[in-house]
Formats: structure tokens, C-alpha cells, sequence
């Protein structure tokens, strides 16, 4: 079974340090550390386990640590940055399990965009060796990229001439539209087995900088410090810990505390609820933040999260996912009120953006998506996005005659 919760005490491929507000994250894969046995992690390539590390880290540096404003990537094996997806552990995966492999992959780099572009925690990624392939993908996922200059080292997407397998998980969409390289030296790059170096890497803005190797580490500093200075994070506030989730799991389902999962085996179904808070939140920002993890929002999200990551890569033959909630809708109202009144404070910005990032996994999901809406329903507000997200939603036309209960409702948040 794959585990996608983690900590940092438990890395294997990753290590992160800080210092003030710039934070660095160092690839420093385990060769032996694959998730399935079969192959070795050489030369700093990955499998979705050092993907799992690198999201949960991205998620700690959001809630965890306010005061970092910058983030440097790079790698902590000297002459390679990352070899990218390791071919080895491809070449014995499931179809099922190279698309969540692409997706979670991918779903991780759009985070670390979406943390510098509103979050006001920049990434920026210093290469000290050869990227390749997925390697220089995770270059491609930072607003800016340093390039050692030493006459040897070079980026590089051979996706052509290597015939690899996963060319579209965000390198060539993110050179064209992202860098706004040209699409004739696009189309060259990813034909070059050896890749581009130095000065001509940054003439095609393959890169935003070269440096030489006995700087590199001076430069990535100093513009990590510009970013942070930029940034509107707050230096002095308290983070908020991401403790272990609270998880029943059983051969008949998982439960949370907000979330449950009812697996079907015979009809190949997962039956997916999300419930409602049990009251309203507190609507200030200090004693939302003072809730910690417990906030019903930042709950929900990281259990639904949990949820949609373990049915897609441990329940591949649960092929449609019935969804439903149940509950008090004013409670929910109430919770997504507070979020916006406090749409200011650093906490609350976080934990909707987090929201957002979790219906965009589960908008993307490969499964047939079927919401119920029913008495005692609360689709509402937030809770509303899980019917929006569905294929086809089912709405009861009035009450059942065996209840007294109200018809049910839907109402999207004010």
C-alpha cells in the first residue's frame, strides 16, 4: 500500500534547512530507497515516493513556517542535479501507475507555482549539475532558475531521441508558455540528448542565470533574499502544525474525522462523505489560527486530500466515486464566512488556496464522479465544489415520503 502522509523526520530523499526567511530544500536521493523493490534511485532520479516527500514538504513550508518568503532548490550530490523519473521503476509500472505517478508529479509542481505566484513564497532553483528529463521539469515548476556555468553542465528534455515516456508532465508547456521560449528552439531542445549549456541556456531563457560553480550558492542567496523581501509573509508569526491525521483504514472503507469512505467492492464503487462542522468557527483570525489543524476547512481539506490520494493509487478497480455530505449547511456557510472575512490574515489565505489545490485533484481524477444530493444534504459553499466537480450531479425532486425531513438543497458560497 502507498502512504502518502510523512514528515520530515522520516525523509530519505530530501533534506531542508533553514536560515531566516529563505529556506533550502536539497535532493539527496537514497539509491536504495525505492518505493518498489526492482531498481535503484541513481544519480538523484525519482520514484513517487521522493514525490511524496517533496509535497509534503511544500505543504510544511506553507503552514509550518510563515516566516520563510524563499525557497531554494537544488541538489546535494555534487556534479547532478536530477536525472528525472527513474526509468527502471517505469519501465515495471502499471499504465494505472505511471497516470498517478504523472499526476501527483505534476499536481506537486503546480503547488510550488501557485506558492510563489500567491502565497508570497517564491521558489528559485539553483543547478549544480546535469538536469535532465524530470529533473529539469522540477527547474521549470520555480519562478527562477541559476545555472552552474562550469563548461560541462546542462539542461536537457531528450523526450525524441530517448523516447521518453513522459513528455507531457509540464516541461514542454512550461519552456513554451511559461519561459516564452521560442517554439523552433523548443522543438530543437527536446531532440538534444546532451542538452544545452551556459551562455546559450540563458540566450533561449532555458534559464534566468549562469553563475560559476564556486558562487552559484552566493548568487542563489542573494536573489532568494530579494524575492523575501518582496514578500508580505509575516516574519514573527507562529506557524500552524500539520499533525498526523487521524485515519481508520479497513478493508471496508476509511474514516476521519470529517470524511469517510465507503468501498464497494463488488459494484466497484467508493462512496465518498464529507460532513460538516459540528458548529460555527470562530471569525477571527487569531482564534482561527489558534485552532490550528482542527480548523474545519484546513481539516476537511487534508483528509479529502488524503482520501482522493489513496483511492486513486490503492483502489484502481473502484471505478466510480458516488459523492455526499451531510450535515448543518449554516455551519458550513458560517466557516466559509470566516474564511473570507479573514481572507488577509496569512492562515486564512493558505488554507483556501489549499482548498482550491484539493478540488483541482479531484476535478482531474481518472474516476466517473456522481454527487447526490439528498435530505440532509449540505452542499453549500465550499462543500458545493465537490457537486461541481462531478460528472453528473442527482438532485431528490422534493421530500421522500418515508422522511419529514426538509426537500433537499444546494447553494453555491455567498
Amino acid at each position: 500500500m502507498i502512504d502518502f502522509r510523512t514528515h520530515p523526520d522520516r525523509y530519505r530523499h530530501w533534506r531542508l534547512m533553514f536560515e531566516g526567511r529563505v529556506a533550502t530544500l536539497a535532493l539527496d536521493v537514497a539509491e536504495d530507497g525505492g518505493l518498489d523493490p526492482g531498481y535503484a534511485l541513481k544519480r538523484n532520479s525519482y520514484d513517487l515516493g521522493v514525490d511524496i516527500e517533496l509535497h509534503d514538504a511544500v505543504q510544511r513550508l506553507r503552514f509550518e513556517h510563515p516566516e520563510v518568503a524563499a525557497v531554494i532548490i537544488t541538489s546535494a550530490k555534487e556534479g547532478v542535479f536530477s536525472a528525472g523519473a527513474n526509468i527502471g521503476m517505469l519501465a515495471q509500472a502499471s499504465h494505472a501507475a505511471k497516470v498517478n505517478f504523472c499526476k501527483f508529479t505534476n499536481e506537486t509542481r503546480n503547488a510550488i507555482e501557485d506558492a510563489s505566484r500567491h502565497s508570497g513564497q517564491t521558489y528559485i532553483c539553483a543547478i549544480n549539475g546535469a538536469a535532465a528529463g524530470g529533473g529539469y521539469e522540477l527547474a521549470l515548476a520555480t519562478e527562477h532558475i541559476i545555472l552552474v556555468d562550469d563548461g560541462s553542465t546542462a539542461v536537457s528534455l531528450p523526450e525524441l531521441p530517448l523516447l521518453a515516456v513522459l513528455p507531457g508532465t509540464g516541461g514542454l508547456t512550461r519552456i513554451v508558455d511559461k519561459r516564452r521560449v521560442r517554439r523552433d528552439r523548443a522543438d530543437f531542445f527536446c531532440t538534444v540528448i546532451e542538452g544545452i549549456k551556459g551562455k546559450r541556456a540563458l540566450d533561449w531563457r532555458l534559464v534566468d542565470e549562469i553563475a560559476p560553480r564556486s558562487r552559484l550558492i552566493e548568487i542563489a542567496n542573494r536573489r532568494a533574499a530579494e524575492f523575501a523581501a518582496r514578500s508580505d509573509r509575516p516574519e514573527d508569526a507562529d506557524g500552524v502544525a500539520l499533525a498526523p491525521l487521524d485515519r481508520t483504514l479497513t478493508d471496508t472503507g476509511l474514516t476521519y474525522r470529517h470524511v469517510s469512505v465507503r468501498f464497494d467492492r463488488e459494484r466497484r464503487t467508493a462512496e465518498i462523505t464529507a460532513r460538516a462542522p459540528d458548529g460555527a468557527p470562530p471569525d477571527d483570525a487569531d482564534s482561527i489560527r489558534a485552532q490550528g489543524c482542527g480548523f474545519w476547512p484546513l481539516a476537511l481539506a487534508r483528509e479529502l486530500d488524503d482520501a482522493i490520494l489513496h483511492l486513486r493509487a490503492n483502489e484502481p478497480d473502484l471505478g466510480v466515486w458516488i459523492l455526499r455530505t451531510e450535515g448543518d449547511a449554516d455551519n458550513v456557510a458560517a466557516a466559509d464566512a470566516a474564511l473570507l472575512d479573514n481572507a488577509g490574515d496569512w492562515f486564512a489565505r493558505e488554507v483556501t488556496l489549499f482548498l482550491k489545490r484539493v478540488f483541482k485533484r479531484l476535478d482531474v481524477t481518472s474516476r466517473s464522479l456522481f454527487a447526490l444530493i439528498e435530505p440532509g444534504s449540505c452542499f453549500t459553499g465550499t462543500l458545493m465544489e465537490l457537486a461541481l466537480a462531478a460528472d453528473v450531479s442527482f438532485m431528490l425532486d422534493g421530500a421522500p415520503r418515508a422522511t419529514a425531513g426538509p426537500p433537499p438543497r444546494s447553494r453555491p458560497r455567498a
